[in-house]
């Protein structure tokens, strides 16, 4: 993409990676493994690259990662000028470390799962605009299958599947709402950055994301 088709003004990525690759039954995690001849997290990097200068992505990575992440770059020649950022204990904290590493106070910042490489930069793209007007932009992709709900007892009722969604990222934010959300004691249901702009009381706007843009968990997603 040319350089003048990217979003320069005051639009950050914080790419998180923390993953161990227990459910892929790896020994390696699972950022990390190859996909097309590549790292998988380099895959995400690059579509982020495709809209973003270097300079505005930040990659969280355990601090026992970075080793075998910089093997991997000087491996496959791929060291753009990103900022490099300790992870936390938690989700939570490892996109609060990410955070700090924005020394602006306004502007928008999305947040990624660095195992979701089939990210569209059209999606990306959509994120950031609908942030700027509406505050947030959560993506997300319509339930294709029945849904049934289970309760204490253990009966299940059929529920309305078009009442419901299910949560990909990126998921955007202007900067100054996200700063105030994280300011919050971390909570145990906090699954993801919506979560926490919905507790710090910030209404959560919906985009559309792609059935494409998966989650690598289990080797069936790597297939």
């Amino acid at each position: 993409m040319p350089d003048h088709d990217r979003l320069t003004t005051n639009c950050f990525a914080i790419i998180v990676a923390g993953g161990s690759g227990s459910r892929m039954k790896s020994d390696v995690p699972k950022q990390f493994l190859l996909l097309n001849g590549k790292p998988i997290l380099q895959h995400t990097i690059e579509r982020f690259l495709s809209v973003l200068p270097a300079s505005q992505l930040i990659l969280v990575l355990p601090a026992r990662d970075r080793f075998i992440w910089t093997t991997l770059c000087e491996q496959h020649n791929f060291q753009p000028p990103i900022q490099l950022i300790d992870g936390g204990a938690t989700r939570f904290q490892s996109v609060r470390n990410g955070l700090r590493a924005i020394d602006t106070e306004n502007g928008l910042v999305a947040v990624h799962d660095g195992v979701r490489p089939f990210v569209t930069s059209d999606i990306i793209r959509n994120s950031f605009q609908t942030a700027a007007r509406a505050g947030s932009a959560v993506t997300c992709v319509h339930v294709k299958d029945s849904v049934r709900v289970v309760g204490a007892d253990g009966v299940s009722q059929a529920v309305d599947r078009s009442l419901y969604r299910l949560v990909q990222t990126p998921q955007t934010f202007q900067l100054r709402l996200f700063r105030q959300a994280f300011q919050a004691e971390e909570q145990s249901y906090f699954t993801d950055c919506a979560s926490v702009m919905e507790y710090a009381g910030f209404p959560i706007t919906l985009i559309d994301g792609s059935y494409e843009n998966i989650k690598i968990t289990t080797p069936d997603d790597l297939k």
